[in-house]
């Protein structure tokens, strides 16, 4: 599994990756998390609003910084 923190690097972007990295400990799954900084790679995927989480390609959220439990459904 491959998954994606699309942000510039902001505070919330820094709390979605906490979250994920989070999400994956407690689920004990195999995960890769990438940073996706660039904006032209950022907005390949039709994300408009960051940060955004990417779960092997799909957007899942954008705009907001869901929590540790709302990751895990997404995984």
């Amino acid at each position: 599994m491959v998954i994606k923190i699309l942000g510039s690097g902001c505070a919330n972007c820094k709390k979605l990756e906490a979250n994920a990295r989070e999400a994956v400990k407690e689920l004990g799954i195999e995960a890769t998390i990438e940073k996706v900084q660039n904006f032209k790679d950022i907005m390949a995927y039709g994300v408009m609003k960051t940060p955004a989480l990417v779960v092997d390609e799909k957007v899942k959220v954008m705009g907001r910084v869901p929590s540790v439990e709302d990751i895990k459904k997404y995984l």
